[in-house]
């Protein structure tokens, strides 16, 4: 069955493709142009660049490899130059998992103000050396995938569902390291963002209850700014647990089933980079309206587009009304 859908998942990670490189590059030129601007990066700045670089890697490397997956039907070209591009991808999906993990905890220390005084040092200094944290993620990522080129076996399955270069765990050690990447590369990654996540909720919840407490209910609490990089932070651990959901079941079916379908895999995480780094646009105020900006201009070029035009200023709500005497 999958294999007859291959080239329909092809093409749709095709257009997933595109629109994961354009916001990925979008997000790295503006953050040039802050840095222009500014002269210093910022730690948030820092890690989301290196998100955005690691997710268009990731993401060019796995269309061409299913490109030329689909163009090498009877897989003439070497095993090897299939298991190496394999393993980059695997490697870039562990650096992208770590990174938004990372990402989280980050926004979850800033909003956050933590009693426990030796695990707030501990968040100090792993935030105080932010670029070495980010330098050291694909350098773990690509030694936790190395062992792949050792204990799994390319294993090209059926006809149908023939994949050039796929590696499958036929023994028990191979079996072992499968689930311990599986552990590395997404359950961990995954348990920190939900131990973010709670953190960033239960915090707001308290600073509105106390917000509500102040004002004795004369209006609805308002946190601004903060908002926006709370919504941020809770969109990218809900997108996030929505592809651990869907990933580990896919390789499962890979390591239990022998079910060719890797496809599905990197077609789950395109997706997933595509929405986070929408979502990585929106957190930042200023990406976002320039956004809108330019999408705006573009559309002035075509009157008969106008109607798709998104507003940029939210409008204010109209005041009632003042009844004359």
């Amino acid at each position: 069955m999958l294999g007859r859908n291959k080239l329909i998942i092809w093409v749709m990670t095709g257009f997933t493709a595109v629109t994961t490189v354009f916001f990925n590059l979008y997000i790295f030129l503006m953050s040039l142009w802050s840095y222009k601007q500014k002269k210093q990066w910022t730690p948030s700045e820092t890690i989301i660049i290196a998100l955005s670089v690691a997710s268009g890697a990731h993401q060019l490397i796995c269309y061409f490899w299913m490109t030329m997956d689909e163009l090498d039907i009877e897989c003439h070209i070497a095993q090897k130059p299939y298991s190496v591009m394999l393993l980059l991808i695997f490697s870039l999906k562990f650096t992208i998992m770590w990174t938004s993990g990372f990402l989280t905890f980050y926004y979850s220390n800033k909003l956050v103000t933590t009693p426990n005084q030796c695990y707030a040092n501990f968040q100090a200094a792993i935030l105080k050396h932010v670029t070495l944290v980010v330098f050291l993620m694909p350098l773990c990522g690509l030694g936790t995938c190395l062992p792949m080129l050792v204990v799994l076996h390319p294993d090209n399955q059926t006809i149908e569902n023939k994949d050039c270069g796929v590696m499958m765990p036929d023994t028990t050690s191979g079996k072992v390291y499968e689930t311990i990447y599986l552990v590395l590369a997404d359950v961990l990654p995954g348990l920190l963002m939900i131990k973010c996540c709670i953190s960033i909720s239960a915090h707001l919840a308290v600073h509105l209850r106390n917000m509500k407490a102040s004002t004795n209910g004369a209006h609805g609490p308002k946190l601004g700014a903060q908002m926006r990089v709370i919504r941020m932070a809770l969109s990218l651990v809900a997108v996030f647990l929505c592809f651990l959901v869907v990933d580990l079941y896919v390789h499962c079916q890979i390591a239990i089933n022998h079910e060719n379908a890797i496809v599905l895999s990197f077609f789950f995480t395109s997706i997933y980079t595509t929405v986070s780094a929408m979502v990585l646009v929106y957190g930042k105020k200023t990406f976002w309206k320039a956004l809108i900006q330019a999408y705006n201009v573009c559309l002035d070029e075509y009157p008969c587009l106008s109607c798709l035009k998104v507003p940029e200023k939210k409008a204010k709500p109209s005041s009632p009304p003042k009844i004359k005497n």
